[in-house]
């Protein structure tokens, strides 16, 4: 989960919110989102331990709140 608020926001939402899934990356620079392709919010992408990309959504899906519980 990436944002392009400040870090300190970022932050706030996840303790305000109790969540620690999915796994929040920080990138300033926001090269990782040129890598990826994200084209803007919200956009998820599912990538496994290796690395793998499984899959990835733009916009809002259900399919995202069964794929991450």
């Amino acid at each position: 989960m990436g944002a392009q608020d400040s870090l300190d926001l970022a932050k706030s939402f996840v303790q305000r919110n109790g969540t620690d899934t999915p796994t929040m990356v920080w990138d300033a620079s926001f090269d990782s989102w040129s890598h990826y392709g994200v084209s803007g919010q919200p956009f998820v992408i599912l990538v496994d331990a290796e690395g793998n990309e499984l899959g990835r959504w733009s916009g809002l899906s259900s399919e995202i709140s069964e794929l991450i519980g």
